[in-house]
């Protein structure tokens, strides 16, 4: 389908419910604030058909198809079992860089284990014209080698990078955290890995004997968000911390990001300051930090035409505060921030930019996807 009608439909799907849009306030003037579709169950993933549908992963382990309306499709078939426990289930889906050309879909989920859960990464051909819509050839590319019991920390976010590789980033399941540190585990890392699952051969970490070669970077707690510089090209992501800590990196090849012994946060419990402080010459340190926590998640870069004041700004929801935070940049530098949606105050679980130059994001509170637009 033309890109001109892709558009269109995408337009068409906000413009239902212009009439009961929420009127906002912000440095860019007043936004409208509408509801795209609702009836979600713990929505965490957004992604943009070409033909301008939508396809949102729920964590339960449901993935759904929406259309212009806002109809939710019936749960698409195919999706593997998922580990659905504390933060565990169905969570980042993205388009193949060829979409168009090869069908195919990546998403990431707990996968179930005999000793616990692992996060996993599958890739499946999507089927739309079935019904209802359906994954065929489902194949896991990737698995972490660890497989712990519990319920926290899987990460998990996918980005394609320029050459086409694939970035996972995966949590240290929380009562692991040690194994951040350790080279030849999975958890507490950013891997690296081809379409396939294979390994690229300019990983930072190939040929290292003690080292899993899949490992692009280490020393991350709970990675929720992660997106390419518009410029650079670079991977930038953000991370919780427990109590303080939340952070902003460029994960760089082979580089050790502290957790959790270079860090701010501190223990739940006791308050208590983890690890040996904030600072070490081998520790690449974070771009910026937020004490207290926010409980980042979503991530994306502003370069569309509906905002031009914010095109370069980083936008991260909030879990915690509930709401839309704006980041302004100098570089690699953090040089303002701006509060939105606070009115609303709900979960914001994943962000987006929609190709109609719009903001998107999952309201995971009310199981919604809403449309951030300058208002008329």
């Amino acid at each position: 389908m033309p890109a001109g009608i892709a558009l269109v439909l995408v337009l068409l799907a906000s413009s239902r419910v212009f009439a009961d849009a929420l009127r906002l306030d912000s440095s860019a003037g007043p936004l409208a604030v509408t509801t795209v579709a609702s009836g979600l169950d713990t929505p965490w993933s957004l992604a943009f058909l070409p033909d301008g549908r939508l396809l949102v992963s729920e964590r339960p382990g449901r993935l759904r198809v929406v259309a212009a309306d806002g109809r939710l499709s019936t749960p698409v078939a195919g999706v593997p079992t998922v580990h659905a426990e504390g933060q565990g289930g169905l969570l980042d889906v993205i388009l193949s860089p060829r979409f168009a050309q090869d069908g195919l879909i990546y998403f990431s989920f707990a996968q179930p284990t005999s000793n616990g859960a692992r996060t996993a990464v599958a890739r499946a051909q999507l089927e739309l014209s079935s019904t209802p819509p359906r994954l065929k050839d489902v194949r896991v590319i990737f698995a972490q080698r660890d497989d712990p019991a519990g319920r926290h920390h899987f990460g998990s976010r996918l980005v394609f990078d320029a050459a086409g590789n694939l970035f996972a980033t995966l949590g240290e399941r929380y009562h692991e955290r040690d194994r951040a540190q350790a080279l030849d585990s999975h958890l507490g890392k950013i891997v690296r890995i081809r379409p396939d699952g294979s390994v690229p051969t300019d990983n930072p970490l190939v040929g290292h004997s003690t080292a899993l070669p899949e490992i692009w970077s280490y020393g991350h707690r709970n990675v929720q968000g992660a997106a390419l510089h518009p410029v650079t090209g670079a991977l930038w992501t953000h991370e919780h911390g427990p109590q303080g800590g939340d952070e902003i990196n460029v994960p760089g090849a082979g580089a050790n990001h502290g957790w959790p012994v270079i860090t701010y946060g501190r223990e739940y419990v006791t308050g208590w300051r983890i690890g040996d402080g904030t600072q070490r010459a081998d520790v690449a340190p974070p771009v910026h930090q937020w004490t207290p926590s926010i409980a980042p998640s979503g991530m994306a870069f502003y370069t569309g035409d509906l905002f031009p004041a914010w095109r370069g700004n980083l936008f991260v929801g909030s879990l915690k505060f509930g709401l839309l935070l704006r980041v302004e940049l100098d570089g690699d530098k953090v040089v303002r921030e701006e509060r939105l949606l606070t009115e609303i105050g709900h979960r914001i679980r994943d962000v987006r930019q929609g190709p109609d130059g719009a903001l998107y994001v999952l309201d995971e509170t009310e199981g919604r996807i809403l449309r951030i637009a300058p208002a008329k």
